[in-house]
C-alpha cells in the first residue's frame, strides 16, 4: 500500500511521478527493441536457410574425374541410376536425383540473360519443396517433359510467360570437324516458379534430364547427384556414407559448405546485437535508480516516522524495492506486447515504412530474399524478459538499501 502510494506521487512532491514515467517508457522501448531485433534476426536466418534447403541440394555429389582409355580426364557418373539408388538407400536420405548442369545464355526478343540449367527428371522436380508441387508457381508442371521450367526472375527480365518460347544458347554444343560451336535450341516455357531467393529465381532453369544430356553432349552421363536428407541441420552425419555410396571418385559439397560462412557471420552478429541491446536495457534500467534516489530523498521524513513506529529495515527495503520493481515489471510487459505485435504485423509495418520512404528501401539483389521476415521464438522472448527483470531488480536494490539504512534520528532532525 505504501509503495503504491509513493508510485502515484504528484509532481508537487518532487517530480517522482515524472521520473517513474521516464523509467517506464525507457524499459518498454528497450525491451521492445530487443524482442523486435531478435525476431527479425531469427526470421532472417530461418528464411535464408529455408530458401537454401527448399531449392538446393542438401548434399551435392560430384565427380573428381577419371582417365578414359584415350587418356582424357572424364568427369561424371556413367552408372548414375544404380549409384542414385545406393545413395537413396542410406538411412535418413529422402531423395537422390541425377543431374546435368551447365551454364547458358537465354534470349527472348531483344532481351538476354545468363542462366544455369539443371537437367532433372519430372518426378525429382516435383519433389523440390520451393520449386515443385505446392510451390509458389504458375503453369502446369506435368508438361515439363515438353518444355522447360524457369525462375520468375528470368521471366520478368525477359518478359516471357507460360507458353512463350525461350532460346537457350550453350557455348560449346555442336561438335564439328573444326571443333565445337555454340548450340542454340528453342524451348517452350511450361512452368514458372518463385523459390524465394533472388539469385535462384533470376538464374535457374530446369530442363528434362534426357534433353539436357543431349543439349550438353552428356549422353550416358550424369554430372552430379542432388541428395536430400530428413534432418539437414545434422548433415555431417550423412556425408561419409553418401561419399562411399557415390563411388571412388565421388566428392561432396553440403549446404553448410556453401552457406556456412554466412550463417556463422549471422551468429556473430546476433551475439553482438544482443550485447548492444542488453546495454540499452541496462541504461533504461538505470533510470529506475534516479527515480528511486529522488523518491528516497523526498520521503526521508516518512521513512523516519515509519521506522519510529516500528518498521524494520527489511520492511523499508521492501517498500522501495516494490516501487522500483513495479516499474521494471510493467515496462517489461509493455515491451513484450509491443515486440510481439511488431513481429506479428511486420509486413504491414514494413509496407508503411517503405511507402513513407518512397519505396526501394529493400533490395533483394543484395539481401537475397524479397522482404524483411520476423520469427517470434519463445526462447528469445524469455531471454528478453529475464534480462529486463533481472537488471531492474538488481539496480533497485541499491537505493532501496540506502532507504532501509537511513537513521530515523537524522531523518527527523530538521523536521
Amino acid at each position: 500500500m505504501i509503495a503504491w502510494r509513493y508510485l502515484r506521487a504528484k509532481r508537487a512532491e518532487g517530480g517522482v511521478s515524472v521520473m517513474t514515467w521516464i523509467s517506464l517508457i525507457g524499459i518498454t522501448l528497450a525491451v521492445f527493441a530487443l524482442i523486435a531485433t531478435l525476431a527479425v534476426r531469427a526470421g532472417f536466418r530461418a528464411e535464408f536457410v529455408d530458401t537454401i534447403l527448399g531449392a538446393n541440394a542438401h548434399v551435392t555429389v560430384y565427380s573428381a574425374g577419371q582417365l578414359s582409355d584415350e587418356g582424357q580426364m572424364v568427369k561424371g557418373f556413367q552408372d548414375f541410376d544404380p549409384i542414385a539408388a545406393q545413395i537413396a538407400a542410406i538411412p535418413g536420405v529422402t531423395r537422390a536425383a541425377p543431374l546435368i548442369k551447365g551454364q547458358v545464355m537465354v534470349t527472348a526478343g531483344e532481351g538476354s540473360n545468363g542462366a544455369e540449367v539443371f537437367g532433372i527428371r519430372l518426378d525429382d522436380l516435383k519433389a523440390i519443396p520451393r520449386v515443385g508441387l505446392g510451390a509458389d508457381a504458375y503453369g502446369n508442371i506435368e508438361d515439363f517433359n515438353d518444355g522447360i521450367a524457369i525462375g520468375s526472375g528470368i521471366a520478368r527480365e525477359l518478359g516471357v510467360t507460360v507458353g512463350d518460347r525461350l532460346r537457350v544458347i550453350a557455348p560449346s554444343g555442336v561438335k564439328t570437324a573444326f571443333g565445337s560451336s555454340p548450340r542454340v535450341n528453342a524451348y517452350t516455357v511450361v512452368y514458372v516458379f518463385t523459390a524465394g531467393r533472388w539469385d535462384i529465381d533470376r538464374t535457374r532453369i530446369y530442363m528434362p534430364f534426357t534433353e539436357a544430356q543431349s543439349f550438353f553432349n552428356r549422353e550416358g552421363f550424369a554430372d552430379e547427384f542432388e541428395v536430400m536428407v530428413q534432418n539437414p541441420e545434422m548433415i555431417d552425419d550423412y556425408t561419409v556414407q553418401v561419399m562411399q555410396a557415390g563411388g571412388d571418385d565421388a566428392l561432396i559439397w553440403t549446404w553448410r559448405d556453401s552457406a556456412g560462412s554466412f550463417l556463422r557471420a549471422l551468429d556473430i552478429e546476433d551475439n553482438v546485437m544482443f550485447i548492444i541491446l542488453s546495454i540499452l536495457v541496462l541504461i533504461a534500467a538505470m533510470n529506475i535508480i534516479s527515480g528511486l534516489i529522488m523518491l528516497v530523498k523526498n520521503k526521508g521524513r516518512d521513512i523516519g516516522i515509519l521506522r519510529t513506529m516500528g518498521l524494520t529495515e527489511g520492511s523499508i527495503l521492501r517498500i522501495f524495492f516494490i516501487c522500483g520493481a513495479f516499474t521494471g515489471v510493467v515496462g517489461t510487459i509493455m515491451g513484450v506486447i509491443l515486440g510481439c505485435l511488431f513481429a506479428f504485423y511486420i509486413d504491414p509495418i514494413f509496407s508503411l515504412v517503405n511507402y513513407v520512404a518512397g519505396g526501394g528501401i529493400w533490395d533483394p539483389s543484395i539481401r537475397g530474399i524479397y522482404a524483411l521476415p520476423a520469427k517470434l521464438q519463445l526462447g528469445d522472448v524469455m531471454s528478453a524478459v529475464a534480462l529486463s527483470l533481472g537488471l531492474s531488480f538488481i539496480v533497485t536494490i541499491f537505493p532501496a538499501r540506502r532507504a532501509a539504512r537511513m537513521n530515523p534520528v537524522e531523518a527527523l532532525r530538521y523536521e
